[in-house]
């Protein structure tokens, strides 16, 4: 089984969240099965950025990485506290320790800028929130900023905005597994069928 977690700071976006605990549930149930996700924080209790409360799987202090094969980052709001999570030392060691063992990390939109702290993107290709202020704040990290949706370089995946999520958490599921898995997956959740 291919374990996946799900680093959640306070402030997290629900819907950035969301689409790698969907993407990766449906494939356990309806694709190869090999993957499951569980979530982590700070604190076993993490509020979103719209104020909802959830409950994590483990503590950042409880996580042995050799246990998971990817890291995923949701973004969030500020001025929900996003950053005084995303930012604090053990979130980011958390991050850097996947790093060092060249485990797959996703993030999508500000979910860049933790990674761009902790140092695992600098001198590397990378994205975040399409606006001035978050892009310059990835810029002083010393990252390669690209005006892309979705960014990969080394492992690591950045995105945009919360529009690219699923995309993200799909390319995240193809490089666990395969293309061609990736790709029934995205057939059976609809993302191929443009009807509206």
């Amino acid at each position: 089984m291919k374990n996946i977690l799900l680093l959640l700071a306070n402030g997290f976006e629900t819907f950035e969240a969301s689409v790698f605990i969907d993407v990766i549930g449906w494939n356990l149930t309806e694709g190869d099965g090999s993957t499951q996700l569980f979530t982590c924080g700070l604190t076993k209790e993490v509020k979103s950025s719209f104020n909802q409360t959830f409950v994590t799987d483990y503590l950042v202090d409880e996580i042995d990485i050799n246990s998971f094969e990817a890291l995923a980052v949701p973004g969030g709001f500020e001025v929900y506290g996003f950053y005084k999570d995303a930012y604090d030392d053990r979130f980011l060691d958390l991050i850097r320790a996947f790093r060092a063992r060249n485990k797959i990390i996703a993030s999508v939109c500000v979910g860049a800028l933790p990674l761009g702290k902790s140092g695992v993107l600098k001198g590397k290709k990378g994205t975040t929130y399409n606006s001035a202020v978050r892009r310059k704040a990835l810029l002083e990290f010393g990252v390669n900023v690209i005006n892309k949706p979705v960014v990969t370089d080394d492992n690591m995946i950045t995105s945009w905005n919360p529009s690219t999520a699923a995309n993200v958490a799909l390319l995240l599921l193809e490089l666990l597994t395969s293309k061609e898995n990736a790709s029934k997956i995205r057939k059976l959740m609809g993302f191929e069928d443009k009807q509206y």
